[in-house]
């Protein structure tokens, strides 16, 4: 492996992590085991710590190319609770709403997830890292103080019914980037008459890259101690 001239590293994120937990996990692995004193690492892609999944890590020249991963699509598996809702979206925050889940039938139920297929206007949760007059959203959020979320349009490119235990459902997605996971949830939710909130994420592609074929930080130690460096130190 070369650092320097560039590396492109699929890591399956852990949950509860954050995506710059991973990079700089990785960036400190890849110094204490070369030697490097400088060495740039960053993520194509930002994944939510209650998230697990797919992260794609770009070393040294390869940085330049984050940008171009980052826009490929995306897709995802998630655990959706219906008939509650948080202000979150998902289980960061306490329940505000409860609803009712009777008339929620399997074929509504994959009525409704086809209809959220193809461009839709989506508003991002409040608790999300979106930047509104230079300060991040959830910034707002925790602080009590009420902001306008402007909606943004994504694209649905597939939904698939995986498993239906409600008021717990399973839906693979995908999607363009800047979609919002949670938001999908809190609107299929809506769609139903109902509620919605997401209660676990995983992302397994992002564009023709998979997380079956993805590392845990053990595997990319155990790599790091089979490979010989032998980096000049200016």
């Amino acid at each position: 492996m070369n650092f320097e001239e560039g590396e492109i590293l699929l890591f399956d994120k852990p949950y509860g992590w954050t995506s710059f937990d991973l990079v700089n996990k990785v960036k400190f692995m890849i110094k204490r085991k070369t030697g490097l004193k400088k060495i740039k690492v960053g993520h194509a892609g930002t994944l939510d710590p209650l998230a697990s999944g797919l992260l794609i890590i770009c070393t040294g020249r390869k940085t330049k190319q984050i940008t171009s991963i980052q826009d490929q699509p995306k897709e995802y598996i998630a655990n959706i609770e219906l008939g509650r809702t948080t202000p979150s979206f998902d289980q960061e925050t306490e329940t505000d709403g409860v609803f009712p889940l009777s008339h929620i039938t399997d074929s509504l139920l994959n009525e409704k997830i086809a209809h959220l297929i193809g461009d839709i206007d989506q508003i991002p949760p409040v608790y999300s890292a979106k930047y509104i007059n230079g300060k991040r959203a959830y910034e707002y959020a925790r602080e009590g103080k009420e902001v306008e979320m402007k909606s943004s349009r994504v694209r649905i490119n597939f939904s698939e019914l995986l498993d239906n235990s409600l008021p717990h459902i399973i839906v693979k997605i995908g999607c363009s980037k800047g979609t919002y996971i949670r938001s999908y949830a809190r609107d299929l939710g809506l769609a139903l008459e109902s509620g919605g909130c997401l209660t676990g994420l995983r992302r397994t592609a992002i564009g023709e890259f998979s997380v079956d074929k993805a590392l845990t930080i053990a595997d990319f130690n155990n790599i790091l101690d089979d490979c010989n460096f032998n980096i000049s130190i200016s």
